[in-house]
């Protein structure tokens, strides 16, 4: 019985590079921030848009809205390379990426995944500005465990401020309770 193997070999095989898709800021024109999602997302590009509800009230009726948590601003996942810059700065509505020369600033998963952890979440919470002193801290329990952020007094309470670098915009949600410990 003979037994047939099959061998690689490195040189012979095509070399095949694979770039990772990293999370950008783009900026957008006012009030555009929708229909870019919605053009990037028809071209196959990975989007996010947190949302707020707002109750907007005029003299005859209240109706629920939803609006960007952070104005002029949407997320895009991508390969950072020429052809795919390209494709999203291309978008009808799209002013260019945040960050340095048109290359845009990367956003680390964890800063995105933390947006979407709090804006999903039914915590309450609020828009704080944008720090950059501070003590960098991590939740340690309950719902928010893992998350990271920085550890900020307002009123009296303990507040955990998670920032997006990249387009200089946080938010803040009261981590009263929690177990918080330096990163």
């Amino acid at each position: 019985m003979a037994i047939n193997s099959l061998s690689w070999d490195p040189h012979s095989a095509p070399l095949i590079e694979t770039q990772a898709e990293i999370w950008y800021g783009l900026q957008t024109r006012p009030r555009h921030e929708k229909i870019v999602v919605q053009r990037l997302e028809e071209r196959g590009v990975t989007t996010f848009l947190p949302l707020v509800t707002e109750v907007h009230r005029w003299s005859d009726r209240k109706k629920s809205v939803q609006m960007p948590l952070f104005s002029c601003y949407v997320f895009a996942k991508f390969v950072p390379n020429r052809s795919e810059r390209l494709r999203v700065l291309r978008v009808e509505g799209v002013f260019g990426l945040v960050g340095a020369r048109g290359e845009g600033t990367p956003i680390p998963n964890e800063q995105i995944d933390a947006v979407r952890s709090v804006v999903n979440g039914q915590l309450p919470w609020s828009s704080h500005p944008f720090l950059k002193i501070g003590q960098r801290v991590r939740i340690r329990s309950g719902a928010l465990d893992g998350l990271e952020g920085i550890l900020v007094s307002r009123n009296g309470d303990s507040t955990l401020v998670i920032s997006v670098d990249a387009i200089q915009r946080s938010l803040a949600v009261h981590v009263e309770g929690y177990a918080v410990e330096p990163v």
